[in-house]
């Protein structure tokens, strides 16, 4: 027997989201009405309220909006009801969420502290699956010039080279530079890999002039500084000396 469910266009007017939305703002809709505001239709015997609770339930590991982060365009359309273009759709909403949050600080903001700058990144690096390396170029007030995603690699490794960093710190006539990358695993510990390559790259950024600030590894919701944690890495490059970022 077919079961009935009552699609958005059989509610009244004043609880629609669409509706709700026109009269009072987008403030006063859930997360479950914002996204069925978005999706805008249904399927048959489903409407978009229920397909937007199906989608903020799919993530196995976080409900809600946080959840779709996580979500890939493949396993969106596996619920029934999402073609290419709502998980497209999805996929594109999540995404404008990561910059929305970067973009809520200035990019003159002057990064003087790993904090400041693990906050900056830390929602558009602690749901990614795959690490991913930036690097950023500052001015001599340690003001952003510009960022370069170097690499993106697999769940357990990226590739880098002091090459790649110093050819985009040269472009933009950066100072200093400051690396950051995520671990997909959630630890912000450093591994030998990490160690390594920000030795290479700190003693090379020495001979060109250009100083490596800092190392910072974004976990979720936990970040390390290996200037803070492991300074030595950064005393052969300046002559000896440990300077404060």
């Amino acid at each position: 027997m077919q079961q009935n469910r009552m699609m958005i266009r059989d509610l009244p007017e004043n609880v629609r989201p669409y509706e709700r939305c026109m009269a009072d703002g987008p403030e006063v809709l859930s997360d479950m009405e914002l996204l069925a505001v978005i999706l805008r239709t249904g399927t048959q015997g489903c409407s978009a309220l229920e397909l937007s609770r199906r989608i903020l339930k799919l993530c196995p590991f976080e409900e809600g909006l946080n959840g779709i982060l996580h979500l890939s365009r493949t396993e969106l359309e596996q619920v029934p009801g999402i073609g290419p273009v709502k998980a497209v759709q999805i996929c594109c909403v999540g995404e404008l969420s990561k910059r929305l949050a970067r973009k809520g600080r200035s990019l003159r903001t002057e990064f003087r502290d790993p904090e400041s700058i693990a906050s900056y990144y830390m929602e558009n690096l602690r749901h990614c699956e795959q690490e991913h390396v930036i690097c950023m170029m500052l001015d001599t007030r340690n003001c952003l010039l510009g960022e370069r995603e170097l690499s993106r690699g697999t769940v357990n490794q990226s590739l880098l080279s002091p090459r790649e960093v110093y050819l985009e710190a040269l472009a933009f006539h950066a100072v200093h530079v400051i690396l950051i990358h995520n671990h997909p695993s959630g630890s912000a510990a450093p591994s030998s890999e990490d160690l390594q390559i920000t030795r290479q790259i700190a003693d090379a950024g020495e001979l060109l002039g250009i100083t490596l600030l800092d190392h910072i590894i974004v976990g979720d919701r936990c970040y390390q500084s290996l200037r803070n944690t492991n300074r030595e890495l950064f005393v052969r490059a300046e002559g000896g000396r440990v300077q404060n970022t």
